[in-house]
């Protein structure tokens, strides 16, 4: 099992930053992807970002809104990922998720709000 453990969250207003870092307890396979998802109110859960381990790449892959914004990041050696997010718009506003995946298993961490104010 992997558990997920999030931070960074909070209230910003717009144009400001944030950085989010979630740290896994273990990694299971040495090919997997780490990533970031949000959840706004009333809307599906969609991918921000996500980042492959260095043997699968170190590729990324970011939602279209936040190129440019927002950069992710994970440090194999700590087995965490952080997502850097500048110049966040309210629109921004949702609770983010991140995320491990490999062959086999899938986990998510329990999640961390991101309010961002006109």
């Amino acid at each position: 099992q992997v558990q997920l453990v999030e931070s960074g969250g909070g209230l910003v207003q717009a144009g400001g930053s944030l950085r989010l870092s979630c740290a896994a307890s273990r990694i299971l396979f040495s090919n997997n992807v780490m990533g970031w998802y949000r959840q706004a109110p009333g809307k599906q859960r969609e991918l921000v970002a996500t980042i492959t381990s260095i043997t699968s790449g170190g590729n990324t892959n970011y939602k279209d809104s936040v190129k440019g914004r927002f950069t992710i990041s994970r440090d194999n050696a700590k087995n965490t990922v952080s997502l850097q997010m500048n110049s966040l718009k309210p629109e921004d506003t949702a609770v983010y998720y991140c995320n491990y995946k490999d062959r086999r298993y899938d986990y998510w961490g329990q999640g961390t709000q991101v309010t961002v104010s006109s």
